[in-house]
């Protein structure tokens, strides 16, 4: 009986956390018919798994709301905002009862028959508010599933992980010995069996992020009746999957950025219907995955955020100067949000007011490894963006090594690696420390070796690696050497270790050894580097934004010329046994990790006994680059001169007075994806995603180079766009209306007749779309 009862606990906790959202979307939709019955279902199972199990307390209620709810489906009664309330009240009194049994705990009952007899017509309920309207939400289901416990899931996680570190030790000896070709063979069947078990392991550690999304038409239906407003809560990407240990790190982060959306955005109906907006509130609650992070957007069409009067509030607090108030950018002031202590609320109420909130959403997201973006319009409204990894597990990362040690660095917090005695970089000391100065832009230096009390063997010249942790100021970390790029299985390390506070966990590597994890924001914290707030930002933020610089890659080809690619699209460098590329399928292919990827390049590998490559992605589409060697990595601006013809040169780019060619990741991933087409004033051409590092890296080349002008993000202010480009998602409350949108999806194939959407490595349709739309403007 106990197994029965705890299982009908844990299908009760899941069900509940679905149907409150079903009852709020019933209520906007009374005829919806199916949402209906969704909800009868529910206290249905409830009603008869009680009278099983013995439990007449979840019995009666269920069976009350089950006689409202029938009178409903029979016609006899209408469903009014009495009902919902009254049934809600009855859901909740029910998740409490739940809980209450599985803590052994006692709830006094003196409230069940007032809630009983509120579901009786004329009776008087809970305190009712104004229906909601809930749009983009499809009827939820319950899937039926086996439980395990999630210490097993852990134990299963890490037994597969010592696989994988075992097979790559394996695979390490296989290389560096003459093994025959069945081996190989054998070993290659090997490693993808584990690669294929290592994914099921992983999937099972994933959620949709439904599960925080069920419960937002319920959050929002209360708060905007507590502040009178209305409010129409649109959420798409519920199947989005996350590590369940993420999805509880950024509930809560998500949660207070939703009512400070409704409570300090979205206006009240009458100053609403004053600005002519429409009376009811839009806010919108997207997820989306990009890569290997997945991307959640808070969007509504309130009052957005004053910067002037937080820069105001700012000066008043203390916590930027007048001086350095008047050179701050759009983004710096909306950036003082974030400042601890810092509120624009008029009064203090239970919601807001105290200065205590959005510091603690960028810092609980931070911990996690994301980022939040935030853009505003006044009187527009406000789009906030989460940026967080897939999963806390399996995370890319730099090996390096500092003091005789070998130190794992996660590569989202690195901004650029360059050598001291490299050009445009100096070395400067100052009150006892040193002070690097890297094109123009000065940084703390922090030597690793000394920090983490290694042997003293200084190097000379050391590598600095450029961190910028998640929301803070730059910083230099001084390392002997840079080894690989790896993706590392993460776990905690001993308590002792992690109370440094520059460590984030530990690793196993391929080679046996263990390896900790720096955590570039803790470094930060405890060198002073986290000191250094925007208060004392450098000047030249406001030059960098007017004459935006690119990490660029610079490299020498295997035809012997030097040329370079932006950073961004370089997943990877790695080295591989000439023996892995073949000619297969009528083209040159790699194998190498489980992986088949294209492989491009300038010369026969045939003729070399290792190959180095560069493993460029956008996130989807991969290939492999075959060069001789790595020279440096380079801020450049934009394209100086474009190529005569598309191909795999985007155009040549000058550094230090040398024409550098400049590779076109479009023409490249599109070869690679399968699909290569043929080729007075300049129309402007909006990039909206500008988060989208796919179309500022990849897009915006061949866009500039069929002669438009570009601008990413937001149009400027003294023109309007020709056309605008977007990759999808809910970007048209931030864009001026009336301009034509091409739409480009990611599958070759559109999802329906109706999708005119095109193919994003279709360069002839879009350029085709483009000068199309332009003509008819015109």
């Amino acid at each position: 009986m106990d197994d029965l009862l705890q299982e009908f606990l844990a299908e009760t906790r899941e069900m509940l956390a679905a149907i409150s959202g079903e009852i709020i979307t019933w209520e906007a939709e009374p005829g919806d018919r199916a949402r209906l019955d969704s909800i009868f279902r529910f206290v249905h199972t409830v009603k008869g798994s009680c009278g099983f199990l013995d439990l007449p307390r979840l019995e009666r209620l269920s069976h009350a709301a089950e006689d409202a709810l029938a009178e409903v489906r029979s016609g006899e009664r209408q469903a009014d905002v009495a009902l919902v309330n009254a049934v809600l009240a009855i859901i909740d009194r029910i998740g409490e009862l739940t809980e209450a049994i599985e803590a052994g705990e006692s709830l006094p009952d003196e409230d069940d028959h007032r809630l009983i007899n509120a579901l009786v017509p004329g009776s008087a309920a809970p305190a009712a508010v104004a229906p909601q309207a809930v749009s983009g939400s499809p009827i939820r289901t319950v899937s039926r599933s086996i439980r395990l416990p999630i210490d097993l899931l852990d134990r299963m996680m890490g037994g597969v992980s010592d696989m994988v570190l075992a097979r790559n030790e394996l695979s390490r000896k296989l290389r560096d010995s003459m093994v025959d070709g069945a081996i190989e063979a054998a070993f290659e069947r090997l490693s993808l069996c584990v690669a294929e078990m290592r994914d099921a392991i992983t999937r099972t550690r994933m959620q949709r992020i439904d599960h925080i999304f069920s419960v937002l038409p319920r959050m929002v239906r209360d708060l905007s009746a507590e502040l009178g407003k209305t409010v129409a809560l649109e959420v798409e990407g519920g199947d989005v999957e996350l590590d369940r240990e993420m999805i509880e790190m950024i509930r809560d982060p998500l949660t207070h950025i939703i009512r400070n959306a409704i409570d300090h955005g979205v206006e009240l109906p009458d100053d609403r219907r004053a600005l002519g907006k429409p009376v009811a509130g839009r806010l919108i609650v997207s997820a989306r995955q990009a890569g290997n992070q997945i991307l959640i957007e808070v969007i509504d069409d309130g009052r957005g955020i004053d910067g002037e009067r937080l820069v105001a509030k700012a000066i008043a607090a203390g916590i930027v100067t007048p001086e350095r108030a008047e050179s701050l950018t759009w983004t710096q002031k909306l950036a003082l949000v974030f400042e601890p202590g810092l509120s624009t609320a008029q009064a203090i109420s239970a919601i807001s007011g105290r200065g205590v909130g959005m510091d603690v959403v960028r810092s609980n997201v931070e911990r996690i490894g994301g980022l939040v973006d935030i853009e505003s319009r006044l009187h527009q409204g406000a789009r906030l963006t989460l940026r967080v990894p897939l999963t806390l597990t399996i995370i890319p990362a730099l090996t390096v090594s500092a003091g005789g040690q070998t130190f794992a660095i996660p590569r989202s917090a690195i901004e650029e690696i360059v050598r001291a005695t490299g050009d445009g970089v100096r070395l400067e000391p100052m009150g006892g420390v040193h002070v690097a100065a890297i094109r123009g832009r000065r940084m703390p230096v922090v030597p690793l070796g000394k920090l983490t009390r290694g042997a003293s063997r200084p190097v000379s010249p050391p590598t600095l690696v450029v961190l910028r942790p998640a929301g803070g100021a730059l910083f230099a970390l001084s390392v002997d050497a840079v080894h690989d790029h790896e993706e590392l299985v993460v776990k905690p390390a001993a308590p002792a270790v992690m109370a440094t506070g520059i460590y984030a966990g530990t690793t196993l590597p391929d080679n046996g050894r263990p390896m900790l994890l720096l955590d570039p924001a803790g470094i930060a914290s405890v060198t002073g580097v986290a000191s250094q707030q925007v208060a004392n930002a450098e000047p030249d933020a406001v030059a960098e934004e007017a004459a935006p610089l690119v990490q660029t890659l610079l490299f020498r080809d295997s035809d012997g010329i030097e040329r370079a690619i932006r950073l961004s699209v370089v997943e990877r460098i790695e080295e591989v046994p000439a023996s892995a590329a073949r000619f297969s399928a009528g083209r040159l292919r790699i194998a190498h990790n489980d992986q088949l990827l294209p492989l491009l390049g300038h010369a026969d590998p045939s003729a070399r006994t290792r190959l180095r490559v560069l493993r460029v992605s956008d996130g989807e589409t991969q290939l492999a680059y075959m060069i001789d060697e790595v020279i440096d990595i380079v801020a450049l601006p934009p394209l100086a001169d474009s190529a005569v013809q598309p191909g795999p040169v985007a155009g040549v780019v000058m550094v230090e007075g040398r024409q550098v060619e400049l590779l076109d990741p479009h023409w490249l991933l599109a070869d690679a994806a399968g699909g290569l087409p043929q080729p007075s004033a300049r129309p402007i051409c909006l990039l909206v995603n500008a988060e989208d590092r796919w179309m500022s890296e990849i897009l915006r080349p061949l866009v500039e180079a069929a002669g438009y002008r570009v601008v990413v993000g937001r149009a400027p202010a003294d023109s309007r766009p020709d056309v605008i480009i977007d990759t999808g998602g809910p970007h048209a409350e931030l864009t001026d209306g009336g301009v034509p949108v091409v739409r480009l999806r990611t599958a070759p194939a559109p999802a329906n007749g109706a999708d005119d959407s095109i193919y994003r490595y279709d360069r002839i349709g879009l350029l085709a779309a483009l000068d199309g739309v332009v003509a008819a403007r015109r």
